[in-house]
């Protein structure tokens, strides 16, 4: 039976198989001190008092005490793997960044999966969106493209990300899931109608990490080598195809394996079944973008393919696990902001407040010298700039080279050519109310045209089935929300509710109509 393990559970195993012909290390103190007894603490007598000079027990104790860093406020539970991006066709027409200089090109990548709303320890089979984070390691420096596996998102303004994380979180008081802070927040602003409905389908539970698809989800800017900009949205579709989890199986699954993506992934990389994705670009002109019926910086909404097609680009392959988990995956930190020239942000409001909020919570959960530690590092840059010091400073702090800007002493130079592209602004400074820019027509087509009849079924009976733990005022603002979108799916969820609620009051009713003797005898039998 212990034959026919896994690599994820045979991972003691074959560490010690492949040091099988090496003399155990010497054990050690953090400063490298050799150690004699790792057993026994050292005290004034076999039963006297702890002395305050061993050293040994200080050293492991002070680092246990600190071992464990602050999570993720959002995408706490993930998974990540490591392999390399390849250019496949050639998009230098739009892009001058060299992780597109030619076809055949390799570039070192880092990719990270993860739900968003649960902790660290929760279950990887909830009905959540996926985070899907990858780094390239290009000649110019990192670029993160952080994105998830919808194109689209809740909201559209970024003030508004820290109000929705808590509604999905924990209430404040209880400690629990709040299906009143859930729905309340998304029948407040509809422009989460798109992704609610999204992440209610069948692909809310993604049959593992290798099954899904992962999109940058923002509009991104893109220049190539004349100066040339386009707007672009980037897609990998997978090439294990899309699978999805059914309800009871997921649930089954939260119980019997709560780490069913993270032990799927790590398993088919282990046994060479490496998973792919085929990386695409959508491309916009500035004049198009000046047009169109929408907004297209709206994070809500989708480029649609028939007017702007897929253009593939090249492939996505994961070939390495992690050699340790803490150092490589919760270590590891994806900067929206870490753009390399030819890849600039667009006006995408959402992205724009990414740019300041990632870095920032990476310099809190990491310190400010997280760009430092190796699986964050631009290895592949020659670093050089006018930043020194700080906590956890791993490097030569760049030696003797002068730490202010401009000098006169052969220091580091700006490159004209890694500018900007610069483009006019003008506009009023205000408040822009954004709740209501069309928050129904891409849902309605979704629904009607995306979904099949049985995936519009499912899609209503999962939403039923989350809402109607909310308040019944609550229930009927979203009903309202989904009616506007189609008057079929309010209809399917309204029945839905009614039948729930219907068993709910008549349960209500034979609580309140027991004897009290009954339930003074049903309370002594539970304690």
């Amino acid at each position: 039976m212990a034959d026919s393990r896994d690599p994820a559970s045979d991972q003691m195993k074959n560490w010690k198989e492949q040091r099988a012909s090496q003399k155990p290390d010497v054990l050690t103190t953090g400063g490298g001190n050799p150690i004699g007894d790792k057993l026994n603490v050292m005290t004034a007598g076999p039963r006297g008092p702890l002395l305050v000079q061993d050293v040994v027990f200080t050293d492991e104790m002070a680092h246990f005490d600190r071992e464990r860093i602050p999570e993720r406020v959002v995408h706490a539970k993930g998974a990540g793997a490591f392999g390399h991006f390849e250019v496949t066709h050639d998009i230098t027409k739009y892009c001058k960044a060299k992780v597109f200089e030619h076809i055949g090109k390799k570039t070192p990548i880092a990719v990270r999966f993860s739900t968003v709303a649960g902790e660290s320890g929760s279950a990887d089979t909830v009905r959540d969106p996926r985070g899907f984070a990858v780094k390239f390691y290009t000649e110019d420096g990192n670029w993160d493209l952080v994105g998830n596996n919808t194109p689209i998102f809740f909201i559209r303004d970024p003030l508004l990300f820290p109000s929705f994380i808590h509604s999905q979180k924990r209430n404040p008081q209880t400690h629990l899931k709040d299906a009143d802070m859930v729905w309340d927040f998304w029948t407040l602003r509809p422009e989460s109608l798109h992704q609610v409905s999204f992440l209610f389908s069948d692909r809310g539970i993604p049959d593992g990490h290798r099954h899904m698809n992962g999109y940058g989800s923002h509009t991104f800017k893109l220049v190539n080598a004349k100066g040339e900009p386009v707007y672009c949205k980037f897609h990998y579709k997978t090439d294990q195809g899309i699978k999805n989890l059914p309800v009871e199986e997921a649930a089954r699954l939260a119980q019997e394996d709560p780490d069913y993506s993270l032990r799927d992934l790590f398993n088919a990389i282990a046994t060479g079944n490496y998973p792919s994705w085929t990386f695409y670009i959508q491309v916009m002109t500035f004049s198009q973008a000046e047009t169109f019926q929408f907004n297209p910086f709206d994070l809500t909404k989708v480029w649609p393919h028939k007017d702007f097609p897929l253009i593939p680009v090249g492939k996505l392959v994961l070939n390495r696990n992690p050699v340790n988990y803490f150092a490589e995956v919760e270590q590891i930190a994806f900067d929206p902001s870490n753009m390399p020239p030819g890849i600039e942000p667009s006006p995408d409001k959402v992205l724009q407040g990414r740019l300041f909020a990632y870095p920032d919570t990476h310099r809190h959960r990491l310190g400010a010298n997280y760009l430092q530690i190796p699986v964050n590092c631009p290895f592949r840059a020659r670093l050089a700039n006018y930043q020194r010091d700080g906590p956890m400073c791993m490097f030569d702090n760049q030696g003797g080279a002068p730490n202010y800007y401009p000098n006169s002493f052969s220091a580091p130079e700006v490159q004209p050519s890694a500018l900007e592209y610069g483009c006019q602004s003008i506009a009023d400074v205000k408040r822009y109310n954004s709740s209501d820019e069309d928050n129904v027509t891409q849902v309605k087509a979704f629904y009607s045209s995306v979904l099949n009849e049985e995936e519009r079924k499912r899609l209503c009976e999962n939403i039923a089935n989350h809402l109607k733990n909310a308040q019944l005022f609550i229930q009927k603002k979203a009903v309202k929300n989904f009616t506007d979108v189609h008057p079929d799916m309010g209809a399917r969820i309204q029945a839905h509710l009614d039948k729930h609620n219907s068993v709910k009051s008549k349960n209500a009713i034979h609580t309140f109509m027991q004897p009290r003797s009954h339930l003074a005898a049903k309370e002594k039998a539970n304690l």
